[in-house]
């Protein structure tokens, strides 16, 4: 091939200690030391950055289990991404990001950009599930990210690329009203406590939901991990865990 033709290609370059992997569905994991720079569309097990930033160009799709960037995570095109770890998440003009769980310190969104998902961790991203779960199981099995119609395609077409874990939840004892109510009337004035930081109000609120629902099923879930939570060891607090323990006694 002349000079001329091989400056049609670019040329890549893999530094050292990267590492370059295939699992069995033939997706791809990467990890470099440092800048990585994606510009063609792919499916991905892992892409990591240990201590650069990664970067997703305009135009491009990319699914991946998990990424992780020791710095920032820029999405110019499109991202599916069970769980995307970095210092800084920056989604510029028109980019697009469905990511399950974000953790970073700073997340940038440009006004034309779009993210969906954004949980915490699976705490959030379950105690959402469990309050919509007739929702969820009405869904299709499949469905296009860009578009609205599901695909009728057999699952053999192509390797799944995530999976959300599964919920083993043992069947709970019939549970008692009494302390059922109880509970509900002692949370329902702890509720309004000024002290309460954000994240221990809105897991209040999802726990007080349930109770008034008499969703006994999702109480059992979740309550000890709420009050658990909770920095102040108020005198309600302590008798609305009496009532809930004895409420679900085996």
């Amino acid at each position: 091939m002349s000079a001329a033709g091989e400056a049609n290609f670019p040329t890549m370059i893999i530094p050292r200690g990267t590492e370059i992997r295939v699992n069995a569905h033939g997706q791809l994991s990467i990890k470099t030391p440092g800048n990585l720079v994606i510009q063609n569309s792919g499916i991905y097990s892992e892409i990591e950055s240990t201590n650069g930033s990664i970067r997703i160009e305009e135009n491009v799709t990319v699914e991946a289990v998990s990424i992780r960037a020791g710095q920032a995570c820029f999405i110019q095109g499109t991202l599916t991404a069970w769980r995307v770890h970095a210092k800084r998440i920056a989604l510029e003009d028109r980019a697009r990001a469905f990511i399950m769980l974000q953790e970073s310190e700073h997340l940038e969104l440009a006004k034309t950009a779009r993210l969906v998902g954004n949980f915490a961790n699976e705490k959030e991203l379950y105690l959402m599930m469990g309050k919509f779960s007739p929702q969820l199981k009405e869904l299709p099995g499949a469905m296009d990210m860009g578009g609205t119609q599901p695909q009728h395609r057999e699952i053999s077409d192509r390797p799944t690329t995530m999976k959300i874990p599964a919920m083993n939840v043992t069947a709970q004892p019939a549970a008692d009203d009494e302390h059922l109510r109880a509970a509900q009337l002692l949370l329902d004035r702890e509720m309004t406590r000024p002290d309460l930081t954000a994240p221990e109000a809105e897991a209040l609120r999802e726990l007080v939901f349930a109770l008034r629902e008499r969703n006994t099923q999702r109480v059992a879930l979740i309550w000890r991990d709420v009050l658990s939570e909770l920095r102040s060891r108020s005198d309600g607090f302590r008798q609305a865990h009496d009532h809930l323990d004895q409420a679900f006694a085996r």
